[in-house]
């Protein structure tokens, strides 16, 4: 593990915020990437004074955003059936996605509707894959934009502070790894229900997309 997290520290060193984009970009899409390691190295260089810990939240975010909006406009144009169909093909095992992984993101989205995609983005498995259903229902782009950037910054201020406060003690990040996270999955939790009461009452349908179309 210790390879690993220093493999990560000389990769952030070397690229910069244009590569904690990138690869928090293919961490965002359909690749199986580790942001648990990319954000707490670059964030453990900025408790060091080699980067800047708001550059490196605002990269987080952007490459998050950046590989949502793939998944997004994947799902909108191939739709509902031929995703499937990719998802059960066998190169997909590669990327580890197959099509139950997929429905269980599509539930979860048709189970809470919009807001989903916030929350979402703090789930593990349902995180990467919730964009797809967004596209699958054609949700307006850019309320998917805005409960995303939110979603993703709630997740990747978790782990920022994790690697800032914590560096490359991986004993004590996994002693506060669940604490910090279940913190902060209650207060996107709390954001969510607040923006769901305030369109209740403002008339709007809390999941005006549903059912999704084939």
């Amino acid at each position: 593990m210790s390879e690993f997290i220093n493999f990560f520290l000389s990769l952030s060193q070397s690229m910069g915020y244009g590569g904690i984009v990138l690869l928090m970009a293919i961490e965002s899409s359909f690749i199986p990437f580790p942001s648990e390691i990319i954000i707490p190295s670059a964030a453990y260089l900025a408790s060091q004074g080699e980067m800047n810990i708001y550059l490196v939240i605002l990269s987080g975010i952007l490459g998050s955003l950046i590989g949502a909006i793939i998944n997004y406009w994947l799902a909108f144009y191939l739709g509902r059936i031929l995703i499937y169909k990719i998802a059960d093909h066998r190169t997909s095992r590669f990327f580890l996605i197959n099509s139950a992984k997929i429905k269980k993101s599509e539930d979860f989205f048709l189970r809470y509707g919009n807001i989903s995609t916030l929350v979402g983005r703090l789930i593990p498995v349902v995180r990467q894959l919730i964009s797809l259903p967004a596209g699958f229902a054609k949700m307006n782009f850019r309320s998917f934009c805005f409960y995303t950037a939110f979603g993703s910054g709630v997740w990747v201020v978790i782990l920022a502070i994790l690697g800032y406060a914590f560096g490359a003690n991986q004993e004590l990040l996994a002693k506060y790894y669940g604490e910090i996270s279940l913190f902060f999955l209650a207060l996107g939790l709390l954001v969510a229900i607040i923006i769901f009461i305030k369109k209740r009452k403002n008339g709007e349908p809390p999941n005006p997309q549903s059912p999704i179309p084939n």
